[in-house]
């Protein structure tokens, strides 16, 4: 087996009291979360702040403590295993500013506004874990 690494991050904000979640709608509709490849020499945080800063424009600090997986087949090619390993990043007082050649949207959501939109199970666990984390 083959793997493909990306690093990206659940991030969020605090609104009134309330956690609301950034996620990345991409180009063919999908919500999920900022992440993207890891560059040769780049750790997993760094490719995590990297493509937050890319795909929403924001740099967030991330949290200590949280770190989880997902795992699937890429479709497109056989043998080869997507690793997404996502971390916990919270940011204040600054604007989304999404790459349009990359993502349709990127909302600001409640956590039930979240699991509304996902489609993928590893999606919801992630948030679920984040959430959870966050709540403790």
């Amino acid at each position: 087996m083959q793997y493909e690494k990306s690093c990206g991050a659940v991030v969020f904000t605090r609104q009134n009291g309330q956690i609301r979640y950034v996620l990345a709608q991409n180009l063919e509709g999908y919500y999920g979360f900022p992440k993207g490849h890891m560059e040769a020499g780049e750790t997993e945080t760094e490719t995590a702040l990297r493509e937050i800063r890319e795909e929403v424009g924001l740099s967030p600090r991330l949290i200590d403590g949280f770190r989880t997986c997902d795992e699937h087949p890429i479709p497109k090619k056989p043998g080869v295993i997507k690793q997404v390993v996502y971390f916990l990043a919270e940011y204040e007082n600054q604007e989304i500013v999404f790459q349009k050649d990359e993502l349709l949207s990127a909302p600001l959501v409640s956590y039930e506004e979240a699991m509304a939109l996902f489609v993928f199970e590893g999606s919801k666990r992630i948030l679920t874990e984040a959430h959870a984390f966050l709540n403790k």
